[in-house]
């Protein structure tokens, strides 16, 4: 498909249970070639069935088919997949009619390209866009121009985000790890880092189309890394922690079956224990790979979910065996966890998340809580803020004693329809009014555009 051709394409992965959304970008009597987005694209494997392959024209066309994945592979620097499939199970009507779409494309191409004598015939009538598609269409335009708003930085974090989908789907379709691009990610992070660290806690706070389980890995692995740096800027070990910090949620995708069809859904009491096994999930596929992490990174993968009086999993491992480096991203992970929404729970705000992990010394180290809290203070950056004079603003920076000095306005409360993009210093903040406290975007009905 060329020069804005478009179909689209449903597919049904789990009989009657999950159904993801894609583009076709060829098409062919044999099968299609379908971009999924890389987060969709963790429930499918090569020679997956799939029980249903519906194509969609622009003009509401529909064809529809079982089908056979036979290849993927992940799509430039992209957030999406190529799916490689063939249909199967056709009848003869089936096929009669692909072949029309397929002649109808094949013409829509030449029209397009200039190949075709646009006298002879019009362009087909499978891509004028109905009135659905085009509502459709002017949304992802939409969509595209803010993502080339973005600042290099948070362009940066989210390339991380990116090549770990990407990780992923080589270690699911070629069985392998590719060693080289997990290190590019940590030195890339541990770089963008040292370079300026309160623009990475901004950009990190702008993580929200990622899966959970990338979006979880990428905040946790660099917070992990600003306090690890602090210590010691040239300890070696930072690394293999933050590699370690970087893979160890990446057991989760692989549990998606039938069972578990999905990681966004309300899950279960009997699915919730199959996510507990994304430690040993994780490290039984990487020893089936070959791979072997290094003693710090395994350390970090294997038992980040411990908790010091033996409650966490996957082995129950209480404080006399637990690193320093575990307790330390336990404490992480936990207030990672409460601050944003999980399984349809509203998250806390720091301050309540800090008492809640205060309140329980059993399970979490009170030290590493005061060191936390020391680096991200009670109104971390990226934190939505409310001031007294009904401004919601993004804090953009904090100063020497964790109060807000420079914030992103977005909207005056009493104009609720309409949205503001003004940045203010400390000097100016009379104009909106003393600091009131931190909320939860959701509660106002706040998206988060990219201003980082």
């Amino acid at each position: 498909f060329i020069l804005g051709m478009q179909a689209r394409a449903h597919l049904n992965v789990f009989l009657h249970e999950l159904y993801l959304e894609g583009k076709v970008r060829n098409l062919s009597v044999g099968g299609c070639l379908v971009y999924v987005s890389l987060e969709d694209s963790m429930a499918l494997t090569v020679n997956q069935r799939l029980p249903g392959v519906t194509l969609e024209f622009p003009n509401g066309d529909t064809f529809t088919a079982e089908g056979r994945i036979r290849h993927m592979r992940p799509f430039g620097s992209h957030d999406y997949a190529a799916i490689g499939i063939e249909f199967i199970n056709m009848t003869a009507t089936m096929t009669e009619t692909l072949f029309h779409y397929v002649s109808e494309s094949e013409f829509e191409a030449a029209f397009r390209s200039g190949l075709q004598d646009n006298a002879s015939r019009v362009k087909s009538r499978l891509f004028i866009a109905d009135a659905k598609e085009k509502k459709l269409q002017h949304k992802e335009e939409r969509e595209q121009i803010q993502n080339t708003q973005k600042t290099p930085l948070l362009r940066g974090i989210q390339e991380i985000a990116h090549q770990l989908q990407v990780i992923l789907m080589f270690i699911k379709s070629r069985d392998m790890l590719p060693e080289e691009s997990l290190y590019e990610c940590v030195d890339s992070l541990l770089y963008m880092i040292n370079q300026d660290q309160k623009v990475v806690k901004y950009a990190l706070a702008f993580l929200h189309n990622e899966p959970e389980w990338v979006r979880h890995a990428v905040q946790v692995a660099s917070q992990l890394a600003m306090i690890l740096i602090s210590r010691d800027p040239h300890n070696s070990q930072t690394r293999e922690a933050v590699a370690g910090a970087l893979l160890h949620t990446m057991g989760k995708p692989l549990l998606i079956s039938e069972k578990l069809p999905s990681l966004k859904m309300h899950m279960s009491p009997s699915q919730t224990e199959i996510l507990k096994g994304h430690v040993q999930a994780l490290d039984h596929k990487l020893s089936s790979l070959g791979w072997a992490p290094s003693p710090t990174c395994r350390d970090i993968i294997l038992n980040a979910n411990e908790r010091l009086d033996g409650s966490g999993y996957p082995d129950g491992k209480t404080a006399d065996v637990l690193s320093e480096q575990v307790r330390l991203i336990s404490v992480i992970k936990i207030i990672n966890k409460l601050t944003h929404e999980r399984n349809s729970q509203q998250p806390r705000q720091p301050l309540d998340a800090y008492r809640w992990v205060n309140d329980l010394p059993s399970l979490y180290e009170k030290s590493l809580l005061v060191e936390y809290i020391q680096h991200f203070g009670l109104y971390p950056i990226g934190s939505l803020a409310k001031f007294s004079n009904g401004f919601l603003a993004w804090i953009m920076d904090v100063d020497a004693k964790g109060m807000p000095c420079k914030v992103n306005v977005i909207k005056n409360l009493s104009f609720k329809d309409t949205s503001i993009d003004t940045v203010l210093e400390n000097n100016d903040f009379t104009q909106i009014g003393r600091l009131e406290g931190t909320v939860n975007p959701s509660d106002y009905d706040i998206h988060m555009v990219n201003h980082a």
